[in-house]
């Protein structure tokens, strides 16, 4: 597997009460990425798969808040995680 093929994951924090924007938590690839990846599923934290995002997320330092350019795709991620997590409610009630 070349190096430029190895898959990449990054984790968002946000915190309406004390974050201006989302930061940038962990990130890496090959086998961090995979670790990452498993902890969100260990932990029902919903996953959204987005390469691009991914790329240009992963050039951001740890705790860095994200720029205003990608603040628009990190929205529509939030967004699928509260709508699935507004299905996960429903589901089990």
């Amino acid at each position: 597997m070349s190096h430029e093929s190895k898959k990449k994951a990054v984790a968002l924090k946000y915190d309406q009460k004390q974050d201006a924007s989302p930061k940038v938590m962990a990130n890496g690839k090959g086998f961090v990425a995979d670790n990452i990846i498993n902890q969100a599923l260990e932990n029902n934290v919903p996953i959204q798969e987005d390469s691009t995002l991914v790329e240009l997320l992963s050039q951001l330092n740890i705790k860095e808040n994200i720029p205003e350019e990608l603040y628009q795709a990190v929205a529509e991620v939030f967004a699928y995680i509260y709508q699935t997590d507004k299905q996960f409610e429903g589901r089990n009630k």
